[in-house]
């Protein structure tokens, strides 16, 4: 008994290594779209007075729950009854992931629209910040969902093949870590500033080390913030070429010359670009008639 008691440690201990090392996979795998989505939420969950801000990721973050609970067992019978749907929705993920990278830079080169509009932003009422908080936290679990998509389907990608147990809990692992990670980030980054004002009124004494400490958090988080965002954004193309290299054969056999992040960063671009010119048309087509 004591002999089938130790088999069966040794089982658990082995399983708990092979999901240890392929979540290291995954987790790579899935650390662009892991950083945009840290950088979207730490941009929609600031932005509010200091005491509506942890209410407001607390709300977005049980939303993310919410929608890990949906996709998982979702993702779970695609891949166990038509594997194939894997494919097809990691290709067009990757075609949604390239078309937001390339917004986030279109919106970087043509940012006098987006200044015009916050010209023509009137006084808001205490009901219209409300119904704005609501909508901002609305459409961060909407790009949540999409992005936890991404992040489970790449997850699933990279452990094809193994046990469907060990499948199931990698992915599970990888969901977990995509939550509580990238939103307990996110609170530290957006009460990154209030933490400064605290070190620097720790004591009355001028220039200490807790002054400038506090000052270069407080001066330091937009600019923490935009180097997410840049980073995020990078990592959507190197993510979205990656998936069109690896999953469909045309991808595989061009630029092959460059080194294969160059490669994958081209490619992503290059797409996302090609998928955000009709739709900008459409949408400047559509807002003149309006």
């Amino acid at each position: 008994m004591a002999s089938g008691l130790f088999a069966l440690l040794d089982d658990v201990a082995t399983l708990l290594d092979d999901v240890a090392s392929m979540t290291k996979v995954a987790a790579k795998k899935t650390a662009g779209i892991l950083g945009d989505d840290l950088a979207v939420n730490a941009e929609k969950a600031s932005g509010f007075v200091s005491n509506r801000e942890l209410p407001v990721l607390w709300a977005i973050t049980k939303g993310s729950l919410l929608n890990k609970i949906i996709i998982l067992p979702l993702s779970f019978l695609l891949s166990a009854f038509l594997p194939v749907s894997i494919t097809i929705i990691l290709i067009i993920g990757g075609i949604y992931l390239a078309y937001e990278g390339a917004l986030k830079v279109m919106e970087w080169i043509l940012p006098e629209k987006n200044k015009e509009k916050a010209k023509l932003q009137p006084e808001l009422s205490k009901e219209q910040i409300l119904a704005l908080e609501k909508k901002k936290i609305k459409s961060a679990i909407t790009t949540d969902f999409i992005l936890s998509v991404e992040i489970i389907i790449i997850t699933l990608g990279a452990v094809e093949g193994e046990p469907f147990l060990n499948q199931i809990l990698v992915v599970t692992l990888i969901a977990l870590i995509a939550t509580v990670g990238v939103y307990g980030l996110v609170a530290v980054i957006v009460r990154m500033d209030e933490m400064g004002q605290k070190l620097i009124n720790w004591n009355e004494e001028d220039d200490t080390l807790s002054d400038k400490i506090g000052m270069a958090m407080v001066v330091g988080l937009p600019y923490l913030v935009r180097f997410i965002s840049i980073v995020g954004t990078i990592a959507l193309f190197l993510v979205a070429g990656g998936i069109f290299t690896h999953k469909i054969d045309f991808f595989h056999h061009i630029l092959t010359g460059l080194p294969t992040i160059l490669r994958d960063f081209l490619i992503g671009l290059i797409i996302g670009m090609l998928v955000w010119i009709p739709i900008h048309l459409i949408k400047t087509k559509v807002s003149k008639k309006n």
